[in-house]
């Protein structure tokens, strides 16, 4: 078990990530005491997508090739929709997700960014939620979909939108706190 004073977590995400869906997990977080570190593809700021138009950029702490997911408890993948489907293309990306999931740590995704669990392949079987325009593709993954603000199975967490933002923190800090969950390799 880790207490969340002590947790490392890490936040992927790229440009056009949806403003509030990075900024208030990481700001929680924080607030909680854990150390959150921001991974971008190439280890450069990014830049949000705040409701309708572009919104704050965010400076990284690393780059993707640069995280060791020994060194965190839990992974964070902000939604929207440019983000999301701009990761889920991104080979190395899909790899961290997939060794996040593997070694049993948290994996938490919102809104549209239970496509890159779809694309990591780790979502088939399991209880989920998502944004609601993507909620066939959780059902065709082989996700079992729930409509709730938050849905945890095996340390998979997943979310709606914004709306439920305090839900989704929430349950990262207690599926953090639990420790390392047993499942099986993607």
């Amino acid at each position: 078990m880790t207490d969340i004073n002590t947790a490392k977590i890490l936040i992927l995400a790229t440009d056009g990530f949806e403003q509030s869906e990075l900024q208030k997990p990481l700001k929680d977080l924080r607030a909680r005491g854990a150390t959150v570190h921001v991974a971008t593809p190439e280890g450069n700021e990014i830049k949000g997508w705040d409701e309708d138009d572009w919104g704050d950029s965010t400076p990284a702490d690393l780059a993707l090739k640069d995280v060791n997911v020994d060194d965190y408890q839990g992974i964070v993948l902000p939604g929207g929709q440019i983000n999301p489907d701009l990761l889920r293309v991104n080979k190395d990306a899909i790899a961290l997700i997939r060794k996040f999931h593997d070694s049993g740590k948290t994996v938490a995704a919102i809104c549209h960014a239970p496509w890159l669990l779809i694309e990591a392949g780790i979502i088939k079987g399991r209880k989920a939620t998502c944004c609601p325009s993507i909620a066939t593709d959780v059902k065709n993954a082989g996700a079992k979909y729930e409509d709730s603000e938050v849905v945890a199975d095996q340390g998979i967490v997943t979310s709606r939108s914004p709306e439920d933002l305090d839900a989704f923190v929430a349950k990262i800090v207690e599926e953090i706190e639990e420790g390392k969950h047993e499942r099986k390799a993607a």
